[in-house]
């Protein structure tokens, strides 16, 4: 995730971090060399057909109407990770307390924030898709067990599930408790749901199809009155259409390892400085963004 005050003049003109720009540059110039080819053509070769501006007028204002649409559905998909992943900070620091309340065992109490850490952790992995990179091992000792099932953060949390069952002293702490793992469990299934369902393909097909298609076809619309700044106009329009698109598959990943997706890892440090109280370490230091991106 891009985090940045806001930038001026010239950084807002200039600013590549965080933009779509380097992943649309081939494709505006694809559409900008298009329109001069039109031009040329038009001026030097053959007499090309001369359209009225009228309905191109119409397909952008459609064209820009369902882009924004699906604009609104990619940043629902993004910001409904976001409170799920909030919903998991704050249970991982109520899980925190409540073991102090609940279990009287000190080695128990370390061992299930040591589970619940790495459940953390190989929850993040499995929805970036990534291999475990040793970063739930730290927290639990049977990490290598968890990374060998065939849903490592659930194996984590059932393992949680019977440890808190066992070293709970009475049946309302295991309620308290089997509560608090409930709570985690739906927001895992929630974030797992956005992950393994993608905006419908149809949407994306529409989308790109008719933004080619309007990019390709406005040089003709501009022949008559732009003559050579056709290409520019060209190039400025493909820049909005095609970035607008961008972003939006950009957005409706919310999970994936982009600069414009959320920061995990940098939530999970926060759940660690939140807990290592709770286990007698020393606080880690928080993630800082290195060039705006947090990550």
């Amino acid at each position: 995730m891009i985090v940045r005050d806001k930038p001026g003049l010239l950084e807002l003109m200039f600013a590549i971090r965080g933009s779509v720009l380097p992943r649309i540059l081939p494709r505006i110039l694809f559409a900008t060399g298009f329109a001069a080819l039109v031009v040329w053509i038009d001026g030097a070769l053959l007499r090309l057909p001369h359209t009225n501006a009228a309905p191109f007028a119409v397909f952008g204002l459609a064209l820009s109407l369902f882009l924004g649409f699906r604009n609104n559905a990619a940043y629902d998909r993004w910001w409904e990770g976001r409170r799920l992943w909030g919903g998991l900070v704050a249970d991982m620091r109520s899980l925190g307390r409540e073991v102090e309340m609940y279990l009287p065992d000190p080695e128990a109490r370390q061992r299930a924030l040591r589970l619940a850490l790495a459940f953390l952790h190989l929850h993040r992995l499995h929805l970036r898709r990534m291999p475990d990179d040793g970063s739930a091992g730290r927290w639990a000792a049977d990490s290598a067990a968890f990374a060998e099932a065939h849903h490592p953060p659930c194996a984590a949390l059932n393992t949680l599930n019977r440890h808190l069952a066992e070293a709970a002293p009475d049946g309302f702490a295991r309620r308290a408790l089997a509560e608090r793992l409930a709570s985690m469990s739906l927001a895992q299934a929630g974030c797992e749901r956005i992950a393994t369902t993608p905006l419908p393909f149809v949407y994306s097909l529409l989308v790109f199809r008719t933004t080619y298609l309007y990019c390709l076809l406005i040089p003709f619309a501009l022949l008559e009155g732009a003559g050579w700044m056709a290409p520019l106009f060209s190039a400025i329009i493909a820049y909005v259409f095609f970035g607008l698109a961008e972003v939006t598959e950009e957005l409706a990943h919310p999970f994936g390892e982009t600069v414009n997706g959320l920061p995990l890892d940098a939530m999970c440090r926060t759940v660690e400085r939140s807990l290592a109280p709770h286990l007698g370490e020393e606080v880690p230091e928080a993630r800082v963004p290195v060039g705006f991106y947090l990550s």
